[in-house]
């Protein structure tokens, strides 16, 4: 059945081969206590890519999803992509499209388990996917409400951060649901590190909760503490604190630490990079594994610091710089971030059913 056929079938004139696109994340501040309600800024990485293909497909055709490695129906897909079956069905109920089903396809730059957001960021791919591919516009807070939704299977109780940046443009100071955007005001870089071992953050907050059961007054302190160095670092980025900021990303990670949900392995890169002249560096994400992130003044110490973490055994490191115009100008640094992430956009045609147009990333229909 062609893509005309079901069009006509479903009343829906303007079904197409649908293309969603977010990125990846970074906490910069605020792990944890921002499921309590206290205050974290994350930064978006919009060098590292999320993308999702939805190909509309014969009502009572098994339906199948290819990502990370699974390709199958998607009702037989492993438990982690929990997360992907249900931003699929939200999207196409927000659509008025629940009897319709599609192929799902995604790629990604970065890999997943880390704390750079993968799962809200395949769940929002999607969620667009399926919209673009109804011919149905939505608000980027629908969006975000919609990615949230799915995340609730991945994560449990969610905070919406990671919804938030994987759609968004800025950083942002995020607090109780409420989201302010930030006009960093430095050329400083952060330098992203991936310790090679995947985290859980379900498993992670899970553990957190269970201390404050257990411990209330000192894991409060702690979450309290660490809202608190997020709202400075807010103020840093838009004041241009740069050393300041350093310290409170260091004083951040012994509290997360202290919290149990940093790793070994993350923390010889967080000592490594801090030898190597970063002005600050900690834990980012869940924990339990992930990345690092260290601040760089410059990118050519963004470049030494990334090299002494290769060679401490950093499967991957990316550069990525804090202020829009660096992210504009500095060419040189977005070329070694896709140089190394590739384009990730490469699709089985016996999958996809269709040529690629790159130019924008869309099905040529």
């Amino acid at each position: 059945m062609t893509i005309q056929h079901i069009r006509q079938r479903h009343g829906m004139s303007r079904l197409h081969r649908g293309y969603g696109e977010t990125w990846a994340k970074t906490i910069l501040m605020g792990e944890h206590s921002v499921v309590y309600g206290y205050p974290a800024v994350a930064v978006p990485i919009h060098s590292l890519k999320m993308r999702a293909w939805a190909i509309p497909t014969i009502t009572g055709h098994a339906a199948t999803l290819r990502s990370l490695g699974y390709y199958g129906p998607i009702d037989e897909a492993p438990e982690q992509f929990g997360g992907v079956r249900k931003a699929i069905e939200v999207a196409k109920s927000y659509a008025g499209a629940s009897t319709l089903d599609f192929d799902i396809v995604t790629r990604s730059d970065f890999p997943a388990g880390r704390g750079l957001g993968s799962s809200a960021a395949a769940s929002g791919a999607v969620v667009r996917a399926i919209l673009d591919a109804c011919g149905v516009a939505a608000s980027r807070q629908d969006v975000v409400g919609l990615t949230n939704r799915a995340e609730v299977i991945t994560h449990g109780h969610p905070s919406g951060l990671d919804a938030v940046t994987t759609c968004g443009d800025d950083p942002v100071l995020f607090v109780k649901g409420a989201m302010t955007l930030i006009d960093v005001r430095m050329p400083a870089y952060l330098v992203i590190a991936d310790s090679g071992i995947a985290g859980s953050t379900k498993e992670a907050v899970d553990d957190v909760r269970a201390q404050y059961r257990r411990e209330r007054d000192r894991v409060e302190a702690i979450l309290q503490r660490l809202g608190t160095l997020a709202s400075q670092a807010a103020r840093d980025l838009a004041e241009g604190g740069l050393n300041s900021l350093g310290r409170r990303m260091d004083d951040a990670h012994e509290l997360l630490n202290a919290l149990n949900i940093s790793h070994p392995v993350a923390n010889d890169l967080v000592e490594r990079a801090r030898r190597s002249g970063a002005l600050g560096a900690k834990m980012t994400g869940g924990g339990l594994g992930g990345c690092i992130i260290a601040l760089a003044a410059d990118g050519m110490s963004a470049r030494s610091i990334k090299r002494d973490l290769l060679a401490g055994g950093a499967p991957a490191v990316w550069i990525h710089p804090l202020n829009q115009l660096d992210v504009e100008v500095d060419g040189g640094l977005d070329q070694e971030i896709e140089d190394e992430a590739g384009t990730g956009i490469e699709i089985d045609r016996n999958i996809a059913g269709g040529d690629v147009d790159t130019s924008h990333g869309r099905f040529r229909v």
